[in-house]
């Protein structure tokens, strides 16, 4: 299994080291062609109006958005959220227009306005997920096949739609492997089907 991460910008050797952890290969994704091969892909926080500009300028946003609606399952975190989603409330940055959410970004406030919380992820067992959360986004509504995976003071923080997994935190940041475990159990899915 080789799961590729989106390297132009944001937590990308953070997710690698998980990844290792789990004994998954990894391979960074600057270019059209280094999607090649892989199983899944990994979407890390950034700034998102940022890395918007650079899947433009660097012809990244149609093959993505074709693996995306292929089935190829795509793991977003913060940034990433944002990308995937098809509504960015307030913003036409360019984005992958995917999973049939509607995001607010930087949601919470500036970057004194970051923190961390120790919330139940239903789908990842009793224990609970420390979720660090750094100018982040979420998501204001879920349609169609969208399925809500955290919700937290009326905003919903983690979601799924088929082969999509997105978090508007960075699990990445932490030492618990579970929602990667998660995200390797529809790459398994896939790449077995």
């Amino acid at each position: 299994m080789k799961i590729g991460i989106l390297a132009l910008q944001g937590a990308v050797r953070e997710h690698a080291a998980i990844l290792k952890q789990l004994d998954v290969e990894t391979v960074n994704v600057l270019y059209p062609g280094d999607l090649n091969d892989i199983d899944g892909l990994i979407l890390p926080g950034g700034e998102s109006t940022t890395v918007g500009k650079l899947l433009s300028r660097y012809e990244m946003l149609s093959p993505l958005t074709a693996l995306g609606q292929s089935g190829l399952p795509m793991f977003g975190t913060c940034t990433g959220l944002i990308l995937l989603s098809k509504h960015i409330i307030g913003s036409s940055q360019h984005h992958l227009n995917l999973m049939d959410t509607y995001v607010e970004r930087n949601a919470f406030g500036r970057q004194l306005a970051s923190f961390e919380a120790d919330m139940n992820i239903p789908v990842l067992g009793h224990a609970p997920f420390h979720a660090i959360f750094i100018r982040a986004p979420y998501i204001v509504k879920i349609e169609n096949e969208g399925c809500p995976l955290l919700e937290w003071d009326n905003k919903i923080l983690m979601a799924e739609q088929g082969n999509l997994l997105a978090a508007a935190f960075h699990p990445e940041l932490t030492n618990d492997t579970r929602i990667h475990e998660y995200f390797l159990q529809k790459v398994k899915k896939y790449r077995y089907s």
